[in-house]
């Protein structure tokens, strides 16, 4: 069976989006248009179970959908800069148009640069507004309106509606080579979970009966068998144990076990083989003990223990940072500067160097908070940054904690 994606943008964008990812053998488009950019969640949230991923083409609309928690399935946008960018002066210059003053939105303002630079442009006459959650399209218009004499270069066809009648605008279009690209990244990103969701999950369970284990195993799509010294013994695997505990924050299930039994200890592994997956959830068992009677451990490769609290955590802006710290393993003074290094970068991506930096600790030690932080759902890879040396790729982590 073939992998289906479905393709959310513009209407005349979105044949053309479709057409070249069903190049790719195995691949089906499913043609997703509106009218706005704003309707994007609406779509992605009424065709979400006929999707396998989602490839959207343009940032705004992935924004978007992202922001409003409906995206249950892998998602990529079509890059804007590069090959898509350069087209796009290309054609300018061919028009007779001075491509050294432009105005140019949504795409951020360090990769417009790069852009020209690398094609040899002077980039001091240049006006550009990135794209950021609260930046909406009448801020865009109002940003290009300051300067009539620039012509307009934008991502957003209500940004052109609304412009092309006043002054010169060019609306870009995904180059074939940037949907390819985006394509793949939605291929291997697809590929990637099915493995981890496939990774094998086992949990060891004490409590003094087994009052509504076995329904509870159901409820994770697992089995329930007997273990060495009474314990019970929980297979399962990462996809199901994921959705349960809402992303590894709560695990629901010990409340209801709480309430059966003074003892409710439950401690997860979750490895690529049985005798892995075994071994790291008698490290989360032991660390769940010393906890106390009710309590619930993750424990996961790299030394990284998440403890799951009775009920699932609520949105990381409300949530309280001395519980964050314990369940993610990291202290509050740590935490507290990592939300200062999120509001200082506005919501934009950080390099490990960068928070090594505001951290002041040494860019492995970073990284290794990072990880817990992604495998709690408190950051996410937004992809790497090659600074020119012979180094080690940074990588780029946005903040959602």
């Amino acid at each position: 069976m073939g992998f289906v994606i479905g393709v959310v943008g513009p209407h005349d964008l979105v044949d053309d989006v479709a057409a070249t990812c069903e190049e790719q053998p195995g691949v089906s488009a499913r043609r997703l248009d509106y009218d706005h950019e704003s309707q994007a969640p609406a779509i992605v949230e009424a065709h979400a179970g006929s999707v396998e991923g989602w490839l959207f083409t343009g940032v705004v609309p992935y924004m978007l959908a992202r922001g409003a928690d409906v995206l249950t399935r892998p998602a990529v946008f079509v890059d804007y800069s590069g090959a898509t960018l350069l087209s796009a002066l290309v054609r300018l210059q061919h028009q007779g148009q001075d491509i050294t003053r432009l105005s140019i939105d949504t795409i951020a303002p360090a990769e417009v640069t790069a852009t020209f630079e690398e094609a040899g442009l002077p980039t001091a006459g240049l006006r550009t507004i990135g794209y950021r959650p609260e930046t909406t399209s009448k801020k865009i218009i109002a940003f290009h309106r300051r300067a009539p004499e620039h012509p307009v270069i934008t991502c957003l066809s209500s940004v052109h509606e609304a412009l092309r009648g006043e002054m010169k605008v060019l609306r870009l279009a995904p180059s074939d080579h940037s949907v390819r690209s985006a394509l793949r990244q939605l291929l291997l990103t697809a590929e990637g979970q099915a493995q981890e969701d496939a990774q094998i999950a086992l949990g060891l369970v004490e409590t003094a009966g087994e009052e509504g284990l076995l329904r509870e195993a159901g409820a994770l799509a697992g089995t329930l068998a007997g273990f060495r010294g009474g314990k019970h013994l929980l297979v399962t695997t990462r996809g199901p144990l994921y959705e349960a505990t809402g992303g590894f924050t709560g695990l629901p299930m010990l409340a209801r076990l709480a309430a059966h039994s003074s003892v409710a200890r439950v401690g997860f592994g979750l490895g690529r083989s049985a005798a892995e997956a075994e071994s790291l959830a008698r490290r989360a068992l032991a660390r769940a003990r010393r906890i106390g009677d009710v309590a619930a451990v993750l424990s996961l490769r790299a030394d990284t223990d998440i403890v799951l609290e009775s009920v699932i955590s609520a949105p990381s802006g409300e949530q309280n940072l001395s519980l964050l710290a314990r369940r993610v393993g990291l202290s509050v003074p740590t935490l507290e500067k990592l939300l200062e290094a999120r509001d200082a970068a506005g919501g934009e991506a950080l390099t490990t160097r960068e928070i090594a930096e505001r951290l002041a600790v040494q860019q492995r030690t970073a990284r290794r908070m990072l990880h817990r932080l992604e495998l709690a759902g408190l950051a996410e890879r937004t992809g790497n940054l090659t600074s020119g040396s012979s180094g080690r790729p940074l990588t780029l982590y946005r903040l959602t904690l």
